[in-house]
């Protein structure tokens, strides 16, 4: 299956030629040129990895992530940028960045990037005695495979690539066809009861799978 990438890059060339590097590695890729047009695209599509310009019209790369990571998206981000300053560097990272790239650059060292930081997200996620594959959407329990409804299959993905983090109960609520408090109660509890995870429930604030 394609993996999908949000390029955000103001200058139109350059664009052009990660756009055309990546999709000749097999990439999907959507191109923006402005921080509002990415802001848009990523909430109209999901991605596997956003690589951002920083210095760009409307919004920064580095507002925008930080945006988005408040949101709690949580896809890799890899920044590119003429700015070299340290404080510039370290508030991306700040916000959430995994990778820096320093124009100019050859867009092949992107690609090489991009490889990498696809890959590590790939891996599968061990808890105790639970395996589960993001990309595969797949649980192993004792490296058996355990059969998940769609409901649970979405459930799944959000705790086991969020481990240690407090999820917003409104985060859940989108892997329901009604959502509702109850609905939500029910589904978290076959939850529990089919994979044995301890979901707890942080009141006033959401739920939690923490860290084993």
């Amino acid at each position: 299956m394609k993996k999908n990438i949000l390029l955000l890059e103001d200058d139109y060339e350059l664009a052009e030629t990660l756009k055309e590097l990546l999709e000749e590695s097999a990439y999907n890729v959507d191109m923006v040129h402005t921080g509002n047009d990415a802001i848009d695209a990523s909430y109209d599509n999901k991605y596997d990895l956003y690589v951002f310009d920083i210095n760009v019209p409307d919004i920064s790369g580095i507002e925008l992530l930080k945006s988005l990571r408040e949101a709690d998206d949580t896809t890799p981000t890899i920044f590119i940028s003429a700015l070299v300053d340290l404080n510039t560097i370290a508030k991306g990272f700040e916000v959430g960045a995994d990778d820096y790239l320093k124009k100019p650059f050859f867009p092949e060292e992107l690609l090489i990037r991009v490889k990498a930081k696809l890959t590590q997200a790939n891996r599968d996620i061990k808890y105790k005695n639970l395996r589960y594959s993001p990309e595969k959407k797949e649980l192993h329990i004792d490296e058996k495979l355990i059969s998940l409804g769609e409901v649970q299959e979405c459930l799944c993905d959000i705790f086991m690539q969020n481990i240690g983090n407090v999820l917003d109960k409104s985060i859940l609520m989108d892997c329901l066809v009604n959502p509702s408090d109850t609905a939500l109660r029910v589904a978290l509890n076959k939850f529990k009861h089919s994979t044995n995870l301890p979901i707890k429930n942080v009141r006033g604030v959401g739920y939690i799978l923490e860290k084993s």
